[in-house]
């Protein structure tokens, strides 16, 4: 969930002229060191110096991209939110049926325990440190997590205009609860060192999601009444 993306083309330095090539380079270099870093120690336990030697920069260099610590905080805040929805997209454009979903959710499950539950969502590790210290990254943050709850939604949303969903069903309600469910999950299953929480969360949802399925597309066992679509009118018919 946290794999390396390029920093944001055309990005500036402290002066605010555009960065050259080479600069561009630097600056991500720094960005990524600094992400690395505090998604194994945290913020705090992350110092400027830390960075430096880790991006092989001089100190010169790196006030240069970034005045302080705050401002580099910032930028990791930007960088993780593109890793995020990067190792995401895949999955978030397949997000309008069941089978997407579960495997949106087996993603992330099997990406977790491949980290053996350490280190957790890298957004939700710098929410938990910033949100409360940092007004400017909390902004930041909330506005990442929107940017993933919308990618859900969308997903949701399309299930629900096809009629998939009944009409009681609320698209933004459920990319929200299944968000949580991640957020959530995630924490508990790093504390515990056991993916059930994660596991657990997700599924409860899905199967909530499954529970509101019309009655025009959903699976019936051999042997029951069922409907299917036929030229877009539901009809019921036998299942032997």
């Amino acid at each position: 969930m946290s794999s390396p993306v390029p920093d944001a083309a055309g990005a500036s330095g402290e002066d605010g002229r555009r960065l050259t090539r080479k600069g561009q380079a630097t600056r991500t270099r720094i960005v990524a060191a600094a992400a690395g870093l505090m998604y194994k120690r945290g913020v705090a336990g992350t110092s400027t110096e830390d960075v430096r030697v880790t991006a092989s920069v001089s100190s010169s260099q790196l006030y240069h991209y970034f005045a302080d610590k705050n401002a580099l905080v910032r930028a990791v805040v930007a960088y993780q939110t593109e890793a995020v929805l990067t190792f995401q997209q895949p999955q978030f454009s397949r997000l309008d049926s069941l089978a997407g979903l579960a495997a949106w959710a087996d993603t992330l499950v099997d990406f977790h325990l491949g980290l053996h539950l350490r280190g957790g969502c890298p957004l939700g590790s710098l929410a938990s440190e910033l949100a409360d210290a940092d007004p400017v990254a909390r902004e930041a943050l909330a506005a990442a997590f929107v940017r993933w709850e919308a990618a859900i939604r969308e997903g949701l949303a399309a299930m629900h205009a096809r009629g998939e969903l009944r009409g009681e069903a609320d698209p933004e309600r459920l990319a929200l609860t299944l968000l949580a469910a991640v957020q959530g999950g995630l924490l508990l299953a790093r504390t515990r060192r056991e993916v059930a929480p994660l596991r657990i969360a997700l599924d409860t949802v899905l199967d909530h999601i499954r529970s509101l399925v019309s009655d025009a597309v959903r699976p019936y066992p051999v042997g029951s009444t069922s409907a299917v679509v036929t030229s877009g009118v539901p009809v019921r018919v036998e299942r032997h």
